[in-house]
């Protein structure tokens, strides 16, 4: 007979079969620091446990299985996310055509449901034009959205639940043409991306101390962001997902270290009330590095990314950019390329946008 007793309860019946188990029970009770108030008050101190759920660190580590669905699921998302902004770009620099921030989102939806094992969407889609960019957890309304323009920049924040894994992306174009502020803000949010993108560290190290050197690129020029730089992201499962996490902003994420194959978002950004938002959002795998040295035994950690759309290269300043954030950049768009590009094959028009949005920079 199996060793474990295992019951399936409603939710909502939690804090009910927690107060009847107290009452019936002498067994002590682990109570992660993060739940409610209302679950803490329920068991008394004597019987309480107040640590953090070791199901959520194992969970946290996905198994090789979980690591290559989150692949697999990355490049299906690729394929329906090019797919839109071809149609979009079309729709809104070729034709001239009005497309509301709602109806985008909707469309991009569409999109998704045309792969294999996409079951829902992951969040609701950030489908932001202009000034509502700035507002970094912005949904469109279903009547009176704005409508993207040549005029103003985009940023769409999506991703979507497959069988394989779960998404979440974020990308920011410009179909006109931006001014050099613009492009200068675009180009500094790049640099922290690449900042994490390439960190190496030790294993056990947190989110929380990496978070500064992510934003150390944009703080030489005076900039930064009010959000967390990431969050991890669940297999098939909620697309925040904990212990861990990254961000100045939330001591906790000083609680769980990084460890090897956790999964983890990369999304700085910058926000100008009124003008407009911008952020670059990949999500990554923790990975081991060879290292020259292992100082004190300890392995040493770095990042794969797994999302692979590209970024806007003319919205980029290649002046502003390190010859390794160059390089970054190309070889990044190589991999889209050589990764997403077969899997378009069928679809002529998005392969070669594909094509020419994968360009080196100075092509």
């Amino acid at each position: 007979a199996a060793p474990y007793k295992v019951a399936l309860r409603p939710y909502g019946a939690m804090l009910d079969d927690l107060r009847q188990f107290v009452d019936t029970s002498s067994c002590r009770i682990l109570i992660p620091a993060s739940s409610s108030l209302a679950l803490h008050d329920a068991v008394p101190d004597g019987q309480k446990v107040a640590v953090r759920s070791p199901i959520a660190m194992a969970k946290a580590k996905k198994n090789t299985a979980e690591l290559e669905g989150m692949r697999q699921a990355h490049l299906k998302d690729a394929v329906a996310l090019i797919q839109y902004l071809v149609w979009l770009e079309d729709q809104v620099k070729v034709k001239k055509e009005v497309v509301l921030e709602a109806e985008g989102a909707s469309k991009l939806e569409q999109f998704r449901r045309g792969q294999v094992g996409f079951v829902t969407p992951s969040f609701e889609t950030i489908s932001s034009s202009g000034a509502n960019g700035a507002i970094i957890h912005y949904k469109p309304p279903d009547v009176g959205s704005k409508p993207i323009t040549a005029h103003e920049i985009h940023l769409l924040d999506s991703g979507g639940q497959y069988r394989d894994g779960t998404t979440d992306v974020t990308r920011t174009m410009h179909f006109g043409s931006p001014s050099t502020h613009e492009k200068r803000c675009y180009t500094r949010v790049m640099q922290a991306h690449v900042a994490l993108d390439t960190v190496v560290f030790p294993t056990g190290t947190t989110g929380y101390v990496l978070d500064s050197i992510v934003r150390a690129p944009m703080w030489r020029v005076g900039l930064d962001y009010r959000h967390g730089t990431g969050h991890g992201v669940g297999a098939f499962l909620n697309v925040h997902e904990g212990p861990h996490g990254m961000s100045l902003m939330r001591k906790a994420t000083n609680e769980a270290g990084l460890e090897e194959g956790m999964t983890l978002s990369n999304e700085p950004g910058y926000y100008e009330e009124g003008n407009f938002g911008i952020r670059h959002e990949n999500v990554l795998i923790v990975r081991k590095v060879d290292t020259e040295h292992q100082f004190g035994g300890v392995q040493f950690l770095g990042f794969e990314h797994i999302t692979l759309v590209p970024f806007q290269r003319n919205m980029l300043l290649t002046e502003l950019l390190s010859k390794a954030e160059h390089e970054w950049v190309d070889n990044y768009h190589k991999e889209c390329l050589l990764k997403v590009g077969p899997l378009l094959q069928h679809d002529e028009v998005a392969y070669k946008w594909l094509c020419s949005a994968t360009q080196p920079l100075c092509a």
